[in-house]
């Protein structure tokens, strides 16, 4: 039985990529992290490899990196071939399908142009918008959440992403009807080429508003076909756990699980390990790396996460069969010791093991399409039009396929 499970640590970069931009430059996300915090307890993270990872992709040892021992995973990094440093952009490219086209952003004066949102109070029958700026979504519901609240007004901001997000209480305005404003404004922002309209409920009352696990993120399907969509065309599953599903825009996937947060998250990971599927793909995000601490700028957090996320490993390889693949990545950075709150470009971290899985320095990778690919690989589907697979040499081919 052939399956792969990818488990991606929503903005868990290991270093700035080399064409970072000037504001990008230094970041390191896993490094900053370990710098400010150099007892984590990551050991299983650490014996698939991460400190190797790290050292080659930024030239720095880490502290306690105990770098002389050998890696249980194949390990190396992958360089982005996409322009941006969003998350659909890193799905999309892990899946086969680099986008070399540039998104459109609200970066005017006044952040968003007025007919656009005219147009979206008119279609939304709305009282009108509070917000129409950049900022944090946790700030801005605690800046707006009463007077939205009292007026019935949703709270319309924007970030560095190509993204119109929409935040909402669940019961003073309702949450289908936030979800129905999101499908207007994702109608509208095409013309803005938009990647994404997230809907951001919340719940509370004065000084302490919070973010519920209801967000839903509207994109624009991926360009072309990616592995998710190869994968069912050849008689594969695909189970999208967390916002997976949303930003592939639910195209090439069989089956989509939410879940409130990490461990929920993991939970469902191990719930889809049990569905006995051959030529299947388990495709979890783990998003409170990105939301919750890297945005946030919460390096401690980040830290905590890390060490709950690594302590369950242990559950995951109790359910591994003969025929698992699993690839443990990331999608962009969000270098929690940076100033601002936006995505740092960086290089994606690959571990990949199974209990068939042969251990080795696979180095850096020309793209990140090389994932998908070797995904592709492992459950013998035709080759991606993008990627390398580092699953095994062309010398090797005959010998892998022989024992799979």
């Amino acid at each position: 039985m052939k399956r792969a499970i990818v488990l991606l640590l929503d903005s868990f970069g290991v270093g700035a990529a080399t064409d970072a931009a000037p504001d990008d430059r230094g970041a390191d996300t896993f490094g900053h992290i370990v710098e400010k915090f150099p007892h984590i307890k990551i050991p299983h993270l650490k014996k698939l490899g991460i400190f190797h990872v790290a050292q080659m992709s930024t030239g720095k040892i880490l502290p306690n990196a105990e770098l002389t021992s050998t890696p249980d995973a194949m390990y190396g990094y992958a360089v982005e071939q996409s322009v941006g440093k969003d998350t659909p952009s890193g799905h999309w490219e892990i899946a086969g399908v680099p986008l070399k086209s540039t998104w459109g952003y609200f970066n005017g004066d006044p952040t968003f142009p007025p007919e656009l949102i005219e147009k979206f109070i008119d279609a939304a029958k709305l009282p009108g918008v509070l917000g129409l700026k950049h900022a944090s979504g946790t700030e801005i519901i605690n800046e707006f959440g009463d007077e939205h609240c009292k007026t019935g007004k949703p709270i319309v901001y924007t970030s560095a992403d190509s993204v119109f997000q929409i935040a909402c209480h669940e019961k003073s305005f309702g949450l289908q009807r936030l979800y129905n404003c999101c499908e207007i404004a994702r109608r509208l922002v095409d013309d803005y080429n938009i990647g994404r309209v997230i809907a951001r409920p919340f719940i509370g009352d004065h000084g302490n508003y919070q973010r519920t696990a209801n967000r839903r993120d509207l994109a624009v399907p991926p360009p072309s076909a990616t592995l998710l969509e190869q994968l069912v065309e050849q008689g594969g599953h695909t189970i999208a756990i967390g916002k997976t599903a949303d930003i592939f825009a639910h195209q090439g996937i069989r089956e989509t699980i939410h879940a409130k947060d990490n461990m929920a998250l993991f939970d469902a990971t191990l719930t889809a390990l049990d569905i006995e599927k051959n030529k299947s793909l388990i495709f979890t995000n783990f998003v409170d790396f990105d939301s919750k601490y890297g945005h946030r700028r919460d390096v401690e957090g980040y830290a905590s996460a890390l060490e709950a996320f690594d302590a369950r490993l242990p559950e995951l390889y109790a359910k591994l069969q003969d025929g698992d693949l699993v690839i443990i990545t990331a999608d962009h950075g969000c270098d929690p010791t940076f100033p601002g709150s936006d995505h740092t470009r960086e290089h994606i971290p690959i571990l990949a093991f199974g209990p068939k899985i042969a251990a080795k320095n696979i180095g850096e990778r020309a793209s990140f399409a090389d994932i998908g690919q070797t995904i592709a690989t492992h459950l013998m589907l035709e080759p991606l039009q993008q990627g390398s697979s580092f699953l095994y040499s062309k010398r090797l081919d005959f010998r892998y396929l022989e024992r799979g």
